[in-house]
């Protein structure tokens, strides 16, 4: 049956889709190098209104820099801290501590196992004990790797080796499910729509538990940097480089962007530099982006049913600045909480595609500010309020189903801003 044919309720779901329990949450991230032990933070986030929290590694878990006898006693506390003050860890995630290295993507094997078994694995055990996801980017490649289509081929498989047998050691360890964070640049996969697909179909292949991803809703802000040059952008900067002028046009890495200058400079007329352009292109599918690839509410129709936890960041689509819910900032922002649910329950209510995980029970939309390390923290706190009350609108209580979250949006009179608000 064509899935336009398919008879949809009012809220978009399909008769016996998925329906999954949403709850908000809060990236304790906010709290690193400043409210750090958990009897600091377990009760500041209840104050702020949440009761579930996505654990960042950087918030002193980290186990390259934790001791395992430390994570066991915080592990503790974390129980029993949390039945007191009703909160619980729902999700585990890296941070930047592992976001600022090549990690799973480096080009030499012995650091791949170091963060396979030294990091992943400890984390592993920590999020399954607690019953939570697990959600990273802890992988990068280099230059080198990026401007070599077989070297690029080589290390893209290496790493979903790594982590489809990180997925099966997982599924043994009695992890619920793990996440690969999407993000917004050739040297950070999965980064485009078409991407992510065949990421989520091979690291899914191996059984073990599922592979999901995260979307963040503002890393769709870098796509747009690494298209395909249009013909009259190829014709700018073909006349730049014969007048001996600089030209930030993208062609790939620096030493492919140099090539077609050298051919440019040398006599290459408009013709030959636009069919070189689109054989390179074709080539090198996997530095260039597509214009919808910059889309955020494209990335939660097609990939929502595939991120158990989404992440939450208030973005004008021109930077990850990882901004709160603020009335200033909401004006300006294309994050809308009434769009983002049906959105979110489109992709529920669609077909999914082969290969791809299972649609989860559960989706953890996580507020994710950062603090400047040069902030009052009270003025940001207080922003952090402010984002929790503006979500708590939307999601007023943990554990209400997706599908009666967006029927109280139409309830309520609610429409998406730019779509007939």
């Amino acid at each position: 049956m064509n899935e336009s044919t398919v008879k949809r309720d009012a809220c978009g779901l399909a008769p016996g889709g998925s329906d999954p329990r949403v709850c908000l949450a809060l990236d304790n991230c906010f709290a690193k190098k400043r409210w750090c032990a958990p009897e600091e933070w377990i009760p500041l986030v209840r104050e702020l209104g949440v009761r579930c929290v996505e654990a960042s590694a950087d918030n002193e878990i980290d186990p390259f820099f934790s001791l395992p006898g430390f994570v066991s006693d915080w592990r503790a506390q974390v129980t029993a801290l949390g039945a007191r003050h009703g909160v619980r860890v729902a999700v585990c995630y890296s941070g930047h501590g592992t976001y600022s290295t090549l990690g799973l993507g480096h080009y030499d094997p012995r650091i791949r196992a170091h963060m396979r078994d030294d990091w992943f694995r400890p984390m592993i055990t920590l999020a399954a004990s607690l019953d939570a996801w697990l959600g990273f980017f802890a992988h990068a490649f280099d230059e080198r790797t990026l401007r070599d289509p077989a070297r690029y081929a080589a290390a893209y498989g290496a790493l979903v080796d790594d982590i489809a047998a990180l997925a099966r050691h997982a599924g043994a360890a009695g992890l619920r499910g793990f996440g690969v964070e999407q993000m917004y640049s050739p040297n950070q996969p999965p980064w485009t729509l078409d991407g992510a697909a065949d990421f989520l179909r091979r690291c899914n292949a191996g059984g073990g538990a599922p592979v999901y991803i995260t979307v963040d809703t503002g890393h769709q802000c870098g796509q747009r940097l690494f298209q395909v040059p249009r013909p009259a952008e190829l014709a700018a900067y073909r006349a730049a480089v014969r007048a001996g002028r600089p030209s930030a046009l993208y062609l790939g890495c620096r030493e492919h962007e140099a090539s077609f200058r050298r051919a440019v400079a040398g006599g290459m007329g408009p013709a030959e530099l636009e069919a070189a352009v689109a054989s390179f292109a074709d080539t090198h599918r996997h530095l260039f982006a597509r214009p919808g690839d910059g889309d955020l509410y494209a990335w939660l129709e097609r990939f929502a049913r595939c991120s158990p936890v989404i992440h939450l960041q208030q973005t004008d689509g021109g930077a990850s600045a990882h901004h709160s819910f603020t009335a200033a900032r909401n004006t300006r922002g294309i994050v809308d909480p009434a769009r983002v649910l049906r959105a979110v329950a489109r992709s529920f209510a669609g077909p999914g595609f082969d290969g791809a995980p299972p649609p989860p029970g559960e989706v953890v939309l996580v507020l994710e500010p950062f603090l400047p390390t040069a902030c009052r923290p009270a003025e940001r706190l207080a922003e952090i309020a402010e984002s929790v009350a503006y979500w708590r609108r939307f999601v007023p209580e943990d554990g209400g189903r997706l599908s009666a979250l967006v029927a109280r949006l139409a309830d309520d009179g609610r429409t998406d801003r730019g779509e007939g608000a």
